[in-house]
């Protein structure tokens, strides 16, 4: 049963507004097609002209025929992109973060989502376990491309001691839709002793067979301490370069079949693999390509390192004003980051003028030490432990990457709970260099006003 699309507002003057559609009304239908999410609606309503189905916010039914100029918008502004329930995960995964969360977290966090359609619109990796035949048909029939796949593994055992019984049909219909000219990313979440080595081989071997497979990005397991599972990752440096060295083995092939590296590290290998020659033995921005897999973490970190390189000047501005204001920064970042922070500003002008303060990811635990990760209480808790000479003279900031869309941490601490809590004012900065740096001196110049 479709929900229906509800409109959360119209623009004034358009096809919709002059039809007497408003805000709280709903869409059912679309030339007599159920529109389920905003992928159904760019499918039936790319024509000059449709007939819509819908009611009004008290119930009356509407039915209108609509026409709209070349290039014109229909004017329909939708509450959300999912008009219906959003498709669940039912895979038993046994290295699933979401499983390893604290009890007490939000709603949000915890809830599974499996949806090809959250794939599509904002990059989730699904596992295509959930999908029936109507499903991969209207994928390959609307050309939902490209999609996320959690891949994983391709041995039958080892795929269903790691995800669970249906393991096989997400295999399944990745092919089916590989076949239909859907293209994939796919992803493999490295667990140790279980798909790494030899069937990690396989694994890239049947993907590398794939044409219709873009790229394969790896990611370390992460796991909490809220779990009795697993008690290592991939963290060790011999063990990092260990899965380092079949990566290249395979991007190696890539390169020779199709040009591109096509398989992809996360970072945090890296970062675990050369804890001291990180800058030496990152590859560079051209190993990554287009950086499709840069949300997964693969990539950020010489993209970071590559913008600091390239704003010297903005560095050397940068530590002039906090040196003429006599003010230093201390920077809010998780303990992974300190691989690459450290080297670079110690090279850099702001080496005495910026600070980075790593924080131990605490509420979470075991091997989670990521910057977008960090969370509140963990922040409150470093701020604390400030002297008190040091705090007149200190601008703390925080990248945005620890706060959601509603501004607040995995834990539900906004900035003003962070500020009031560890007695010092943070600031929300940008995540790269070049950003973070104007911003920073922003920051001292409105401090020199209000002062």
């Amino acid at each position: 049963m479709v929900a229906g699309a509800r409109i959360a507002d119209v623009i004034p003057q358009s096809p919709a507004d002059i039809a007497g559609f408003s805000a709280g009304c709903t869409l059912f239908r679309v030339d007599g097609e159920p529109i389920r999410d905003i992928i159904d609606w760019w499918w039936h309503a790319d024509g000059d002209q449709m007939q819509v189905e819908g009611a009004d916010p008290v119930g009356h039914r509407l039915c209108v025929e609509l026409e709209r100029d070349f290039g014109q918008d229909w004017g329909f502004v939708f509450d959300g992109v999912l008009f219906d329930e959003p498709l669940r995960c039912r895979n038993a995964c046994t290295f699933c973060f979401m499983d390893q969360l604290p009890a007490h977290m939000r709603p949000t966090l915890t809830f599974k989502d499996d949806d090809y359609r959250l794939s599509f619109l904002q990059g989730n990796f699904v596992t295509f376990t959930n999908l029936d035949d109507t499903h991969v048909a209207r994928i390959i029939e609307q050309h939902i491309s490209p999609l996320r796949y959690s891949l994983h593994a391709v041995s039958p055992a080892v795929r269903q001691k790691l995800m669970g019984k249906h393991a096989q049909q997400g295999l399944d219909r990745a092919c089916e839709l590989l076949a239909g000219g859907i293209e994939l990313h796919a992803q493999i979440v490295l667990v140790p002793g279980e798909n790494d080595g030899d069937e990690l081989r396989r694994t890239l071997q049947w993907a590398l067979g794939q044409p219709g497979i873009a790229n394969v990005g790896i990611v370390p397991l992460g796991s909490t301490s809220h779990q009795m599972r697993f008690d290592r990752s991939f963290d060790a440096p011999d063990e990092a370069q260990e899965v380092l060295g079949i990566i290249d083995e395979y991007s190696a092939r890539a390169m020779e079949q199709r040009g591109y590296a096509w398989v992809y590290a996360a970072d945090e290998f890296y970062c675990n693999a050369y804890p001291d020659s990180l800058l030496e033995m990152l590859p560079p921005a051209s190993h990554y390509a287009s950086f499709d897999m840069f949300e997964d973490g693969i990539g950020m970190v010489r993209a970071f390192v590559d913008d600091f390189a390239a704003s010297k000047a903005l560095l050397e501005r940068t530590h002039d004003v906090l040196e003429a204001s006599r003010l230093q920064v201390l920077f809010v970042c998780g303990c992974a980051q300190k691989a690459f922070f450290a080297p670079l500003l110690a090279q850099s002008p702001c080496a005495s003028s910026i600070k980075p303060l790593y924080v131990p990811n605490r509420f979470l635990g075991g091997n989670v030490n990521v910057t977008g990760l960090v969370c509140g209480a963990d922040i409150v808790r470093e701020l604390r432990d400030i002297t008190d000479d040091a705090r007149e003279n200190t601008l703390v900031v925080a990248p945005k990457v620890m706060f959601n869309s509603a501004g607040v941490t995995l834990d539900d601490m906004g900035v003003d709970d962070l500020s009031a809590e560890g007695g010092m004012t943070v600031h929300v900065v940008s995540c790269q260099p070049s950003d973070f740096l104007s911003e920073i001196v922003s920051l001292v110049s409105q401090r020199e006003v209000q002062s």
